[in-house]
């Protein structure tokens, strides 16, 4: 790659950024706002108990919905709709999924359109959404420090988050790709010896990544992070989830995805532990959502690049509190 196109790419990656911070703090209206996690901040009611271990044979298999989308007196629903928003913790970098709109300044994607749905459900108005912009690595520090009801970030279920947070059945399945140069030849971790290679902090990724000792694991903040690095030619290459990526290779014309998956991400929105009731509420949405079609029309809509729509996620249930 030539200096006079590197140069041009780092330029492109500059007035992305400064874009994104100058729509930040213009839009008087929008509800969005940053979030450094702490322990006095709370969205709901009343503190979130600190979970017990949790058996976790299968970290899709969540709890099943129990009285569909009704909202009883005293649930966590009730109090949330009482207080006339739904708090959610979501990204705002990442394309397709969830990303500000340089021209409306809106947050927007396919993370953002299920909580949409969500929000449809507990008020009968799909924009009742106060965002939380967080980063990766402060997706489970929101959840159980109460300082939001729910958090739609490309957020892998493990085992191990299991035991800290709860989450929904499976909305969405992701794999693992790289992105790397439009003249590179690689098409694997395994071409990438003795190179650079980014992913945000905090992520299955960047975990993943550390199998991989002859690569040079590279963190960042954020996904957009990683791609700054990689426009000024820092990393060589970003893994990450396909879904993340395409929306990266749609910023950059000089960046392709590449590989076959090397993991299977199963997305779900996650939730406080203790707020079960919470986790059946929202299934019995995304269920509705699986089955109505709309899944599949958000889906045409913000990942239609990947190509066509797949069959929606099988909800797994069978989880106990």
């Amino acid at each position: 790659m030539t200096t006079k196109t590197r140069l041009a790419r780092t330029a492109a990656a500059v007035v992305a950024v400064l874009g994104l911070a100058l729509l930040a703090g213009c839009d008087p209206a929008d509800t969005s706002a940053d979030v450094t996690p702490t322990p006095t901040a709370s969205a709901t009611s009343a503190p979130t108990a600190a979970p017990a271990a949790v058996q976790c044979d299968d970290a899709t298999t969540s709890y099943a919905p129990d009285a569909g989308t009704a909202i009883a007196p005293g649930s966590t629903m009730a109090a949330i709709r009482d207080r006339g928003s739904l708090v959610v913790g979501v990204s705002a970098d990442t394309l397709l999924m969830g990303a500000r709109n340089p021209l409306t300044g809106q947050i927007e994607g396919f993370d953002i359109d299920v909580l949409h749905e969500v929000s449809r459900a507990l008020f009968g108005d799909p924009n009742r959404l106060q965002f939380r912009v967080i980063t990766s690595g402060q997706r489970i520090d929101v959840l159980t420090g109460g300082q939001v009801d729910l958090v739609a970030r490309t957020f892998t279920m493990n085992c191990d988050r299991w035991q800290q947070i709860a989450f929904s059945a499976e909305y969405l399945r992701s794999g693992q790709k790289l992105l790397v140069t439009r003249d590179s030849t690689a098409t694997s971790l395994d071409d990438l010896a003795g190179r650079k290679v980014c992913a945000p902090k905090g992520t299955t990724t960047l975990d993943r990544l550390g199998q991989y000792p002859e690569v040079t694991a590279v963190p960042a903040d954020t996904h957009t992070a990683c791609l700054v690095l990689f426009q000024q030619g820092k990393v060589d290459a970003i893994t990450g989830d396909d879904t993340v990526l395409a929306g990266f290779a749609a910023q950059d014309p000089y960046a392709k995805v590449v590989g076959d998956p090397i993991s299977a991400e199963p997305y779900g929105i996650g939730v406080p532990a203790a707020n079960v009731d919470m986790v059946r509420f929202v299934n019995a949405v995304l269920d509705q959502a699986k089955a109505d079609g709309t899944w599949t029309a958000l889906y045409d809509r913000w990942l239609g690049a990947l190509g066509p729509a797949p069959v929606p996620p099988a909800s797994v249930y069978g989880r106990t509190p």
